[in-house]
C-alpha cells in the first residue's frame, strides 16, 4: 500500500437530509456505487412527484461504474433506479433478494427501461468489483434481508452500517451478529459510514417484540375489524399482525396495490408465512364477521389515493368505515404529512371508530439506532475515521458529539451533499471541492424539467390565483375591436365580482386607446407589457392582492 494512494468518498444525497441516499467511492477513476435512492417532496416542491439525486458528476463516465450495491429495500435507497440506469450504462446491480424484487417490480412500471443486470447476494456473500470488495453483513432495521457493506480498498477498509439498529428480539428474522461485527473491527475499520437519522433520540430503539405485545393488546380488546395502516415495506411488522389475528380467529384481507405485491413477493422469497385460508379477497370480505376481520392496508401517512384515505371517505369499492372499527396506525408520520395524518384520524374519530398511534402506546418501533445504539457501534468497530451519514446536519452534528463521547475515532468529518472526502492510508480529510448535486424533481413523465422557477410560479398559482385578459386590436390602428375577455382562477370568483371586472375593463380600453394613439412605435409585445403591469397594479389597489396577470393580445 503506497502512502500516495488515494481514495474517495462523494455523497450525492442523504447526507443533510432524510432520504435520497446515494454514495460513491472511487479509486484511480474506478467507481462503486452505494445506493440510489429518492426522497417525497414537502409542501415547497407543489406538484412534484419525486426528488432524486444529481447525478451530473457521473456524466460521461458510464465506463469507469464498476456497479451498485444495496443496502436494503426502502424507495430512499432504491427508488431513483429506473431514472438513472439508462444514464449510467445500465451497469451490474447487487441486493439481497427482497431488495432485488421490488427493485424489478418498481421497474415494470418503466416499460421502456432496460432489462436489468442484477445479482442477488445474502448476508455472507463477498463480491470483488475492480479495486473494491464487498462483504454483505446482516442489519436488523424495520425491512428484512437489510446488508451492512464491510469494503476492503487500496486504501483501507470501510465499514458501511446501512441503516441499522440492534435488536436482541426481533420478530422475523436473525438479531444482530456482534461476533461478525468484532471480527470486523479486528481486521481494521479505517473509515466507518454510520446512520444518522436516530442520533439526536437518547436511549435504544424499541424492540419488535415490544410492539408485537402492544399490538396483542389491541387484538384483545377490539370488538370489531382492526384496520391496521403501515407502510407497505414494514414485511415484519405485516408477518406480526397475521400472526396475531391467526391467534384471535380472524381473517385478513391485504389493501393497496404496494401492500399486495410486497406481500407476495415476501411470501415467494419466504419471508411472510401464514396457514392455508387467513387470506381472504375483500369482495368477499363482508360476509365475515366484524370481530373476525383484519385489514391491513396502506394510508398510514394520509396520503389522499391510499386505501385507508378512501375507507375512511366512503370512496373505496368494497369496505366503509364503522363505530365498532379498530384503526391502528403503525408507523410513524413522516415530516411533512403531519397535517394530512392528523386530519384523517379526526375524521376515522367523528365516524364513531377508535384510532391508536404511536405516540398513544409503542406500536412502532422505527428502524434506525438511538444514541445508545450508536455509541455502541461506535465503541464496537473502533474505526480510526467516522463520517455521520443518512441525516439532517443537526442529527450529523450530534452523532460526532456521540464519537467524541467515545474518544474512539481519530477523527469525525462531517459533510454534506456534494463534499467529497479523500482517503489514503494514514488520514481521512475534506477537500474544497464541491460537486454540483442540486437536487433533481421528478414531475410524470419528466425528470429534471422542473426547476426553481416552475416552483416559483407554481407557488404564485397556488397564492394569488391568475387572471387573464384577452383582447383584440385591429392589426394597423392597434384599436379595441372586442370587450375585454377575462377569465379569473384563484383570485376572484367572477360571478360575485361584477363591479371589479366591468373596472378592469375601463382600465383595459384605456391602456388599449393610450396605446393606439402611437401606433407607429406600438406593437403587440409593447402592449402586452404595459396591460401585464397597469392591470396589475389597479388589481392590487382594488383588492391588495398581486395574481399573475396574464396579457393575451390578438391581431386581426
Amino acid at each position: 500500500m503506497s502512502k500516495n494512494e488515494k481514495g474517495k468518498v462523494v455523497p450525492l444525497g442523504g447526507l443533510g437530509e432524510v432520504g435520497k441516499n446515494m454514495t460513491l467511492l472511487e479509486y484511480e477513476g474506478q467507481i462503486l456505487i452505494i445506493d440510489m435512492g429518492l426522497n417525497f417532496p414537502e409542501d415547497d416542491s407543489p406538484g412534484v412527484d419525486y426528488i432524486i439525486p444529481n447525478i451530473s458528476y457521473l456524466k460521461g463516465r458510464k465506463e469507469d461504474i464498476l456497479g451498485v450495491v444495496f443496502t436494503h429495500g426502502h424507495y430512499d435507497h432504491i427508488g431513483a433506479v429506473p431514472y438513472f440506469m439508462n444514464k449510467l450504462g445500465n451497469p451490474a446491480l447487487y441486493g439481497s433478494p427482497l431488495t432485488m424484487g421490488i427493485i424489478e417490480q418498481r421497474q415494470d412500471d418503466f416499460p421502456s427501461q432496460p432489462k436489468l443486470n442484477k445479482t442477488a447476494v445474502e448476508d455472507g456473500s463477498i463480491i470483488k468489483l475492480g479495486p473494491f470488495k464487498v462483504e454483505f453483513f446482516h442489519q436488523n432495521h424495520n425491512i428484512p434481508q437489510n446488508l451492512g457493506l464491510f469494503i476492503e480498498t487500496p486504501v483501507g477498509n470501510i465499514l458501511h452500517t446501512s441503516d441499522f439498529k440492534f435488536d436482541k428480539t426481533p420478530q422475523n428474522g436473525p438479531s444482530t451478529d456482534f461476533k461478525k461485527l468484532k471480527e470486523f473491527s479486528e481486521r481494521g475499520v479505517h473509515l466507518m459510514l454510520s446512520d444518522s437519522t436516530g442520533a439526536e433520540i437518547e436511549g435504544s430503539s424499541l424492540s419488535e417484540k415490544t410492539i408485537s405485545e402492544n399490538m396483542e393488546e389491541i387484538f384483545q380488546n377490539a370488538k370489531g375489524r382492526i384496520i391496521t395502516a403501515t407502510f407497505s415495506s414494514l414485511i415484519n411488522r405485516v408477518q406480526d399482525i397475521i400472526e396475531l389475528s391467526e391467534k384471535y380467529g380472524r381473517k385478513v384481507v391485504i389493501e393497496g396495490y404496494g401492500m399486495k405485491t410486497n406481500v407476495e413477493l415476501a411470501r415467494n422469497l419466504g419471508l411472510i408465512s401464514f396457514s392455508k385460508g387467513t387470506l381472504v379477497e375483500r369482495k368477499n370480505a363482508d360476509s365475515l364477521p366484524d370481530n373476525k376481520t383484519t385489514i391491513i392496508c396502506t394510508g398510514a401517512q394520509g396520503e389522499e389515493r391510499a386505501a385507508l384515505m378512501r375507507i375512511t371517505q366512503g370512496q373505496h369499492r368494497f369496505f366503509e368505515l364503522r363505530e365498532r372499527d379498530t384503526v391502528v396506525f403503525s408507523s410513524s408520520v413522516i415530516p411533512g404529512n403531519e397535517r394530512s395524518v392528523q386530519n384523517l384520524r379526526d375524521d376515522i374519530l367523528r365516524q364513531g371508530a377508535d384510532v391508536y398511534h404511536y405516540k398513544m402506546m409503542d406500536i412502532h418501533a422505527k428502524g434506525h439506532a438511538q444514541s445508545e445504539e450508536i455509541e455502541e457501534m461506535i465503541k464496537l468497530m473502533k474505526p480510526n475515521y467516522l463520517i455521520p451519514i443518512h441525516g439532517q446536519y443537526s442529527m450529523l452534528v450530534r452523532h460526532k458529539k456521540i464519537a467524541d463521547k467515545t474518544g474512539v475515532p481519530e477523527k469525525t468529518v462531517i459533510i454534506e451533499n456534494g463534499e467529497p472526502v479523500e482517503l489514503t492510508p494514514q488520514k481521512v480529510y475534506k477537500t474544497d471541492e464541491q460537486i454540483n448535486t442540486k437536487p433533481v424533481m421528478v414531475d410524470g413523465s419528466g425528470v429534471g424539467d422542473v426547476g426553481g422557477v416552475v416552483l416559483y410560479d407554481r407557488k404564485e398559482l397556488a397564492e394569488s390565483g391568475i387572471f387573464v385578459v384577452i383582447v383584440v386590436l385591429d392589426k394597423k390602428t392597434k384599436k379595441l375591436k372586442n370587450s375585454p375577455d377575462i377569465i379569473s382562477r384563484g383570485f376572484v370568483y367572477l360571478r360575485e365580482s361584477q363591479d371589479l371586472l366591468a373596472e378592469t375593463r375601463k382600465k383595459t380600453r384605456e391602456i388599449i386607446k393610450e396605446a393606439s394613439r402611437s401606433r407607429k412605435t406600438a406593437n403587440s409585445k409593447k402592449i402586452k407589457k404595459e396591460m401585464e403591469q397597469k392591470i396589475e397594479d389597479f388589481l392590487y389597489s382594488k383588492t391588495r392582492r398581486r395574481p399573475i396577470v396574464l396579457p393575451v393580445v390578438i391581431e386581426v
